[in-house]
């Protein structure tokens, strides 16, 4: 334990890992979602802009996004207003030069970024609130799961717990299958748009922005090694995948810890599926359902990770939403997930030029 068997079983058309990603990015509009925004100063002079959602609740939930998201995500609003229909406050961060207008440093942010998700986390505390819980999306849901385990034995004892939700937890892997044939839409659109970054900063930073031959740029170890490695102090690409994927940092976390990942999400690797460590830890809990692509996991009204997250946070991982397996469903998951990584998908995807992730 813990590792989970699922409940999730979308219908037939949904059993899709690229369906499940693309769909709710291009069609899923959450209504009635008011924030109300906050510029946080931060310790090294840039910025992080949070939005709010706080009716005067006893309890907040700190929502990260994914790459290249915002608050304004499809997955990040829809989570927005679970936590709050559930008695939540919300405060739901923008990565630095991710509000709609660049951050004053030169490097951005990352995967390993956990400080900036602990200041935002106490800085929410300093309202007063009685407890608070981590959700994380994507490489937001990395930042959110390192810092669990930096946090270790010493976390807070306000701290609820976390959920991260299709974490590519396992960076160097998760890169690797980002660069399959099949996924050229989806890295096509993250390089376009992290292109439009550089270039947003490139006027005060022209010698760390210069994009002379980026068109030659095809995967995130060719950004990675170019950019996100020598802004933030790594050697390479490698040097930052390793030191900052939250796999390492796993087995110290010591606070309810929900990891969602669809074993159908074209965006990971089998090792972002830790099954035995979450078999020997009586914090971390996996679920890994055969379908829900990479933040998918459609269902009508709520969808199923919403529901997921604010159950889990409710109940401190008690109620785990399914049965706890033993070390033969664990060997089942292992399998499964291999037979899904053993198949070779001969159509690459399409996605709408203005689709979020």
């Amino acid at each position: 334990m813990p590792v989970i068997e699922s409940d999730y079983r979308p219908p037939w058309p949904l059993r899709h890992g690229h369906a499940q990603t693309i769909l709710p990015a291009l069609l899923r509009r959450v209504r009635g979602i008011e924030y109300r925004r906050e510029r946080l100063e931060l310790p090294d002079s840039d910025f992080l802009d949070l939005d709010w959602l706080a009716p005067g609740h006893a309890r907040v939930a700190v929502l990260a996004h994914g790459l290249e998201g915002s608050s304004s995500a499809h997955y990040v609003t829809g989570m927005a207003r679970a936590f709050n229909c559930a008695g939540w406050d919300v405060v739901a961060m923008n990565f630095r030069g991710c509000s709609g207008e660049p951050n004053r440093l030169a490097h951005s942010y990352h995967a390993g970024a956990s400080d900036d998700v602990r200041l935002v986390l106490e800085h929410a505390m300093r309202r007063g609130y009685e407890r608070a819980g981590l959700v994380g999306f994507s490489l937001g849901g990395n930042m959110v799961l390192k810092l669990m385990g930096e946090f270790g034995s010493a976390a807070p004892r306000w701290l609820a717990g976390a959920v991260g939700i299709s974490v590519p937890c396992h960076l160097e892997s998760a890169c690797d299958a980002m660069a399959r044939r099949t996924n050229r839409p989806y890295m096509i659109r993250f390089l376009r748009c992290l292109r439009e970054k550089l270039r947003a900063k490139q006027a005060r930073f022209p010698v760390e922005m210069d994009d002379t031959g980026y068109a030659a740029l095809r995967t995130f170890r060719d950004f990675d090694n170019r950019y996100t490695a020598p802004w933030n102090g790594y050697r390479n690409a490698v040097d930052y995948w390793t030191r900052c994927s939250a796999l390492g940092f796993l087995s110290e976390i010591r606070r309810p810890t929900l990891l969602l990942n669809a074993q159908d999400d074209p965006f990971l690797s089998p090792q972002c599926f830790p099954s035995e460590l979450a078999g020997r830890s009586e914090w971390l809990h996996l679920e890994a359902p055969p379908h829900g692509g990479h933040v998918g996991f459609i269902a009508p009204g709520k969808y199923y990770s919403e529901r997921r997250a604010v159950c889990f946070l409710e109940t401190g991982g008690s109620d785990a939403g399914g049965e706890k397996s033993g070390r033969s469903d664990r060997i089942r998951i292992g399998l499964s997930i291999s037979r899904h990584f053993a198949i070779t998908h001969e159509r690459p995807v399409f996605i709408g030029r203005n689709a979020c992730l």
